[in-house]
């Protein structure tokens, strides 16, 4: 019984320091990854501005093949949403919220049927005739005491293998 009643405190001691901790840990997030695409500006942002294209290069739907996916609106225009049930990589929703012609695609994000959302943008620059720098980028930020996580996991990793993903795909087209 004695033990019990120390492994009851000390895991009660865990969830307090973790929630002492969390209160400290900023909220605000930030995540992105840049690569040089060897293919035309005009191609690359014209592959980017498809959000249904961002299943043949994100990371999440490499993670669980299994995602159920939803569509409103027409594709490449503002207002489009997308929404994914995962058990693997979670619930969310992206919306597109402006185009720049050539530059850039802004997206709202939405984790876990949050009404929060974070902010996304993908980026396209000429570097050269046939060279293209992509930019993915989020900001956003985890309620307390979920930004807890933010000591554990870090997005950049996957914003990085993204444009990655996606330079091996345009590529290849």
């Amino acid at each position: 019984m004695k033990f019990l009643k120390y492994a009851l405190f000390t895991l009660l001691g865990i969830i307090a320091l973790a929630l002492i901790v969390a209160l400290f840990v900023p909220k605000a997030f930030h995540a992105e990854g840049t690569t040089v695409v060897n293919k035309p500006n005009a191609e690359v942002f014209n592959f980017v501005k498809y959000l249904k294209n961002q299943e043949k290069y994100g990371v999440w739907f490499r993670m669980d093949p299994n995602i159920q996916k939803a569509y409103d609106g027409t594709d490449g225009t503002v207002g489009f949403k997308y929404t994914w049930k995962s058990k693997e990589v979670g619930n969310g929703a992206q919306v597109i919220t402006k185009i720049d012609e050539n530059k850039r695609v802004d997206f709202d994000l939405f984790f876990e049927d949050s009404t929060d959302a974070s902010k996304s943008f993908i980026t396209t620059e000429a570097v050269s005739e046939n060279q293209t720098k992509v930019r993915w980028v989020v900001d956003g930020e985890m309620p307390y005491p979920f930004n807890l996580m933010g000591l554990c996991y870090d997005m950049n990793k996957d914003f990085e293998q993204g444009v990655l993903n996606l330079k091996e795909v345009i590529e290849k087209q």
